[in-house]
């Protein structure tokens, strides 16, 4: 899960670095914590605490 997590927001900064340099096509997707959008920073904020739920967690849970 923290893999994908991380997977989704460095995909969305590189995509707008090429979008500003001209590398690829413009398209619609925000710059994480960046872009003007209420759904766009609540999916990053939630993202971002559940990657911070998985790091405080880390200890083996023993049934």
């Amino acid at each position: 899960m923290v893999i994908g997590i991380v997977t989704m927001l460095t995909y969305q900064i590189l995509q707008n670095i090429g979008m500003d340099i001209g590398i690829v096509p413009i398209t619609g997707i925000p710059l994480p914590f960046m872009s003007y959008g209420g759904s766009s920073l609540l999916t990053n904020v939630i993202a971002i605490a559940l990657v911070l739920n998985v790091g405080m967690r880390k200890k083996k849970i023993n049934f």
